[in-house]
């Protein structure tokens, strides 16, 4: 969230019915300034109004005000603040002039990041608004100064009244609500505000992101695939990390060919092996075999690790000369009992019952097992009943 507020200020002057108030001196003086202003010779304007020292209070504060503006328009933020406090604090400016006077000091605090000094003022301010001024942009002003003190709280507080007074969502006042609903961790209430970003700005990943994120956190993972996967129908621009995300939401609702098209789809599908394993386990699942074998062998080309799966799917469909291929250059620390009794059923599946029982003695060597020592004795047998 930006800290600085760029702000508009009403630094028009009241005029008329409030100058008729002034003392004649102190009116021609104003007069002068103001021309001095309009010729744009603010500094002339300045020094001419802070040599004065009015008698009379109300022309105090009225100068005090005027210099206000001209120091906030010269970019003297310090001395605007300082001149006008004075003039509200004196409580003599009237009506809509103090109003409008008091408004100037809280927006200036405001773009000043003084927060805490400026909500007092928009808190009074809020009392009384005239109908010519803006009531949601006021509560919008008290909404920003709460949030950027970590007042959640107030925050959503205070926009709940703002939300009565303004007619349209707009993004900036509710992504300050998102973010402090998520602060509070109001995982539930932030959903419906998601929902409404995502109206404002339907191509914005990270609202769908978010909207997901949350989903997953309530434990509502089949929310979260939907939301995911409308987001990418729709072409948003979603990250690896998302697509990931839908991939396995699709695998664990029982889909896991669709998890398979996905990571197909994504960046380095082809050359990075942790990708192309995860598609080829995908189609494994999905029951895909032929299309399983086929990306196993890319990913056992990338990393030699993965020719033990692809070895045993090619044992389990049938292709036994290629299993045995495979096999052959399995380099498995620990399993290797494991790779040479594979062996032995793919040799007895051909009927080379020699070279089964070859293998199923080295099987016996590395590891004696009950496995190892069955095909043993059964090709043994098988052997004595073909001679």
């Amino acid at each position: 969230m930006i800290k600085k507020f760029v702000i508009a200020l009403a630094l028009v002057l009241v005029a008329g019915a409030a100058q008729a108030e002034l003392s004649r001196y102190t009116a021609g003086k104003v007069q002068r300034a103001q021309t001095l202003q309009q010729e744009e010779k603010l500094d002339e304007a300045i020094a001419l109004l802070a040599e004065m020292s009015p008698s009379k209070a109300y022309d105090a504060a009225f100068v005090q005000r005027m210099l206000g503006v001209f120091y906030w328009q010269k970019g003297d933020v310090k001395k605007a603040i300082a001149n006008l406090s004075k003039a509200v604090e004196s409580g003599l400016l009237k009506d809509e002039q103090a109003w409008v006077t008091q408004r100037m000091l809280a927006d200036i605090l405001l773009s000043d990041e003084q927060f805490k000094r400026a909500l007092p003022h928009y808190y009074q301010l809020s009392k009384a608004i005239p109908e010519n001024q803006k009531a949601d942009e006021l509560w919008l002003r008290i909404v920003q100064a709460h949030y950027q003190i970590s007042e959640w709280k107030k925050v959503l507080s205070a926009i709940t009244t703002y939300e009565k007074l303004s007619r349209a969502d707009e993004v900036q006042p509710l992504s300050i609500k998102l973010g402090a609903q998520l602060q509070l961790q109001k995982w539930r209430e932030s959903l419906p505000t998601l929902q409404r970003l995502i109206l404002l700005e339907p191509n914005k990943a990270v609202w769908w992101q978010q909207t997901a994120g949350i989903q997953l956190r309530l434990s509502r993972s089949k929310d979260a695939l939907d939301t995911l996967a409308l987001a990418k129908r729709q072409g948003v621009d979603l990250s690896q990390q998302d697509l990931k995300t839908l991939a396995q939401l699709y695998a664990q609702q029982g889909i896991p060919e669709r998890a398979a098209v996905i990571y197909a789809q994504l960046k380095g599908a082809e050359t990075d092996v942790e990708l192309v394993s995860s598609q080829a386990m995908y189609w494994q699942m999905a029951k895909e075999w032929d299309k399983a074998i086929s990306i196993w062998a890319l990913a056992a080309e990338l990393d030699n690790k993965h020719r033990w799966p692809l070895a045993q799917l090619l044992l389990q469909e049938g292709h036994y000369r290629k299993a045995i291929a495979e096999l052959d250059k399995v380099t498995l620390k620990g399993r290797k009992d494991d790779v040479e009794l594979a062996k032995v059923r793919a040799y007895y599946k051909l009927e080379n019952y020699d070279k089964a029982i070859i293998h199923a003695k080295l099987a016996n060597n590395i590891k004696s097992t009950s496995a190892s020592k069955s095909w043993i004795k059964y090709l043994s047998q098988m052997r004595k009943m073909d001679s």
